[in-house]
């Protein structure tokens, strides 16, 4: 995965409409479903709990298909590009105390792995709008790059990949 530059407007605008039209579609199809299965199986004196279960479950299914149909459409770009980057982040972090140690070794593989995910968490950061720990990434990074330069390397995001994380 190769980071991207990321229109921060765009995205945050989409998101926010991508993230309400999930709620309504929920909603609606989660009540209308239940509504029709109460009137035609449900039970007029009784608890009706799993039919309506089962209405948030049709709606769920409806919008994860949804979602999956159309992850490829152009207004889906930039949230499908973050959510992928929070995913393939998630990954190198569950794997960063090997590839830390592996840092300290020397591994140019994990030094590109955390100049990438550094690099990746600093603009998710900004497109998110949490810069709270934004000096603490940076001077992570800073301390990354001495390391690089240590070991007389250099090292660019674009050469990040994602089967890199098999090694640890």
């Amino acid at each position: 995965m190769q980071l991207k530059q990321i229109n921060k407007e765009r995205y945050s605008k989409h998101y926010k409409q991508i993230m309400i039209g999930v709620v309504i579609l929920l909603a609606v199809i989660a009540l209308s479903v239940s509504t029709l299965l109460i009137q035609l199986i449900g039970n007029q004196d009784g608890s009706n709990f799993w039919l309506n279960v089962a209405g948030v479950v049709v709606a769920a299914v409806v919008v994860v298909s949804l979602l999956r149909r159309y992850r490829d459409h152009e207004y889906m770009y930039e949230v499908i590009y973050v959510w992928d980057l929070k995913q393939m982040l998630n990954k190198i972090y569950r794997k960063q105390k090997k590839i830390k140690a592996a840092i300290e070794t020397g591994d140019r593989d994990a030094m590109v792995i955390m100049n990438w995910s550094y690099n990746g968490s600093e603009q998710l950061y900004n497109l998110d709008n949490n810069t709270i720990t934004m000096d603490d990434l940076h001077r992570t990074m800073r301390e990354l790059q001495q390391t690089i330069e240590e070991h007389g390397y250099s090292v660019t995001t674009d050469e990040f990949r994602p089967e890199m994380l098999d090694k640890y």
